[in-house]
């Protein structure tokens, strides 16, 4: 059913944690599972410098959120807002067709993050 890269991400997750200060913090929740995350971003240089992730879910959303921050880190904001669904997919080798919605979630909460610390970086 999983991927062997969806069960590494979902057995031993990157950049799981809060972040203290953050700079930019998102959270995004998918009413028709129930699943919901949190990604914190820390930015030097309009590049995101450090990142990590809290998650309520299933394998699909432990996987794709650990996955989310993989594809993030050391990106410009630019090329971070650039990220799609399918690319966290592509990089987790697939998903089953009733998972790929929680790609949806890391794409969501980095977008929400993004957004936050540029709200913040205007005041």
């Amino acid at each position: 059913m999983y991927s062997n890269k969806v069960i590494e991400h979902f057995m031993t997750p990157r950049n799981v944690g809060t972040m203290v200060e953050a700079d930019g913090k998102g959270t995004f929740g998918d009413p028709g599972c129930g699943d919901s995350l949190t990604i914190y971003i820390k930015v030097k240089d309009e590049v995101i410098e450090d990142i990590s992730f809290l998650v309520f879910g299933c394998t699909a959303s432990v996987a794709t959120s650990s996955m989310t921050t993989v594809l993030a880190k050391g990106k410009t904001i630019e090329e971070a807002l650039e990220i799609q669904e399918e690319d966290i997919v592509e990089a987790l080798d697939g998903l089953p067709e009733n998972k790929l919605h929680c790609s949806n979630l890391g794409v969501q909460a980095l977008r929400s993050a993004i957004k936050d610390y540029l709200n913040k970086k205007e005041k």
